[in-house]
């Protein structure tokens, strides 16, 4: 029996969901068709790309690269 309905939670820190929304925002600003090949991978990407947009205000701050640029250094892994 297919359970469609089921959810599944995803939790990220606040660094992880700021990186992983520019970078979404950036997947759908290219060609997927050449990398999403099933059509149904679009419903999830467009959730996933959506929900960082509702819980991350600063998305829309003036200092928006700043942020972002100090989340990617917080996340990279240390050499």
């Amino acid at each position: 029996m297919c359970r469609g309905d089921s959810r599944v939670t995803i939790k990220l820190t606040r660094d992880e969901a700021l990186v992983l929304s520019h970078w979404l925002e950036k997947l759908q600003m290219t060609d997927l068709d050449r990398v999403v090949d099933d059509p149904a991978v679009w419903v999830p990407i467009h959730r996933l790309a959506g929900t960082p947009d509702k819980a991350l205000p600063g998305l829309f701050a003036p200092d928006y690269d700043q942020q972002l640029e100090a989340a990617r250094q917080r996340l990279r892994p240390e050499e």
